[in-house]
């Protein structure tokens, strides 16, 4: 009778499982040799290389790794997603800066470059709603957040400093490595994932690994230009001339 395994293989087995990695492609990305199978068998154990591999780079709890935790993910690197630069008014405030559609394009490449932030337009709103915190604006792009937010308004966003802080249901600009995104936001179980989502039904839920995100901007308010008529009162209208064209074609069959 094979002897019982230990909890260290059986979670071991499961990480590798749950990631969709065979054995050989398993141990080559954690650099430990040809194969696991030795691991998930209880014949050896597992190597300290491949257990700071797992946390660095999946987060993987050591501490759940051994069975002394609960909690499968950690996040190593704290979910810090804080603004990388900041820009003051003269009088040392913090100036809003604004982010249009071609600027965001560059952004994630530029977010800790100062000259870059220079060339950027700032403006700022004496309110109350906007004192002692940091707000940046960014110009929407795509039809994703209708019907609330359409494309080419602004969104004005505070700055949150950790992922931790971000409340669920909430809108937020999402600065990964490659993209600006605005997106309702919603907490995962596997706290080293966030699941982003659009309004508009069309689009598909994504999920975004923390480790990804530079940083994080609650939306608070949005600037909307060339407001038109209701968007109802044109729906209803449709509705109306589809309804005539409709009893002419039926008196038509009835001729």
């Amino acid at each position: 009778m094979d002897k019982k395994l230990s909890k260290e293989a059986i979670r071991f087995k499961k990480v590798r499982e749950e990631l969709r990695f065979t054995q050989q492609s398993f141990a080559e990305i954690l650099d430990i040799g040809s194969s696991t199978v030795d691991i998930e068998r209880g014949k050896t154990k597992i190597p300290g290389k491949a257990v700071m591999q797992l946390l660095k780079q999946f987060n993987i709890n050591p501490l759940w790794l051994f069975g002394e935790s609960f909690q499968q993910f950690v996040n190593i690197n704290g979910g810090d997603v804080s603004p990388k630069v900041i820009t003051l008014n003269e009088d040392n405030t913090d100036a809003i800066v604004l982010v249009n559609q071609k600027a965001a394009a560059g952004y994630p490449h530029n977010v800790q470059d100062v000259d870059w932030y220079q060339t950027l337009p700032v403006f700022n709103l004496p309110l109350p709603q906007y004192r002692n915190a940091t707000y940046r604006g960014f110009q929407v792009e795509g039809d994703s957040m209708l019907p609330n937010i359409r494309p080419n308004d602004w969104v004005l966003g505070r700055a949150v400093s950790n992922v931790t802080e971000a409340s669920d249901n909430r809108i937020y600009i999402v600065v990964l490595h490659d993209s600006v995104l605005v997106k309702k936001l919603q907490k995962m179980k596997d706290a080293s994932k966030i699941r982003l989502i659009s309004l508009n039904e069309e689009y598909l839920p994504i999920e975004v690994k923390v480790n990804d995100i530079q940083e994080l901007w609650q939306v608070n308010s949005k600037l909307t230009f060339g407001v038109e008529e209701h968007s109802e009162s044109n729906l209803l209208k449709q509705l109306q001339q589809s309804m005539e064209e409709l009893k002419g074609q039926i008196k038509g069959l009835n001729a």
